[in-house]
């Protein structure tokens, strides 16, 4: 169980890292055949990697909401995109 212990509260673990162990515990619970004391070991393991997971993707929403809220800038600080199309036709 030396792989579930490798990064705990606090780490630096990354969304990707997380969620690749946390389908490692998954697959290990759904296989069965560990004792009581080792499935309950990976249940909590699961919910500290899911609650890991959760914190990266509430961030992430909150940029992309945040990025939807601004306005949209031109890019060559004139008029806004799409007000020059007419005007070549």
């Amino acid at each position: 169980m030396a792989e579930e212990e490798q990064a705990g509260p606090g780490s630096t673990m990354g969304y990707e890292q997380a969620r690749d162990e946390l389908v490692e515990v998954v697959r290990r619970l759904e296989a069965g055949g560990a004792t009581l004391e080792e499935s309950l070991a990976l249940w909590e393991r699961g919910e500290e990697l899911a609650g890991i997971c959760r914190g990266f993707l509430a961030g992430a929403r909150a940029r992309l909401d945040a990025a939807l809220a601004e306005p949209e800038e031109p890019e060559d600080g004139g008029a806004p995109a799409g007000s020059e199309a007419g005007a070549e036709s």
